[in-house]
């Protein structure tokens, strides 16, 4: 099984190669290397990652806003999925939670994914009447490269 723990700098790389394979059509302002750089800004004890043999197999982002948590990037490597590496993840990610006083955690799933619900679903998640709103700001995300 593998070891999961908070996130360290030397994963940039294989969390960024991970994230590129597993989620093939992000929208180009989810560039990895950038949001791995914001997360680190912002509660970056809530960064996990699934190591195993040394090798990075699997990643959850989580955040607490004092009302609500947030899971984001649950990746496991398609060759290494079924094996409960997703919900070691997500058990970590509830336990921390859990333990700063949050409430309730919440998650989106693009709604053709129909396996990951599934995944969710098994792990005790429901889906929630509800309608999901975003607006990018203007200026809030830096350019990469002045990261």
């Amino acid at each position: 099984m593998a070891e999961i723990r908070t996130y360290e700098e030397s994963d940039e790389a294989a969390v960024a190669a991970l994230w590129r394979e597993v989620f093939p059509d992000a929208p180009p302002w989810n560039e990895p290397e950038a949001d791995i750089r914001r997360k680190l800004a912002v509660q970056r004890d809530l960064f996990f990652v699934a190591v195993d043999g040394g090798d990075v197999v699997g990643t959850a982002l989580a955040g607490y806003d004092g009302h609500r948590g947030w899971v984001y990037y649950v990746a496991v490597k398609p060759d290494r999925r079924r094996r409960g590496i997703g919900a070691a993840l997500m058990k970590r990610v509830e336990e921390r939670l859990a333990a700063m006083g949050c409430p309730k955690l919440n998650l989106q799933v693009r709604a053709p994914n129909r396996e990951t619900v599934a995944f969710y679903e098994n792990l005790g998640y429901a889906v929630e009447e509800r309608v999901s709103m975003g607006k990018r700001l203007e200026g809030a995300a830096p350019d990469s490269k002045k990261l």
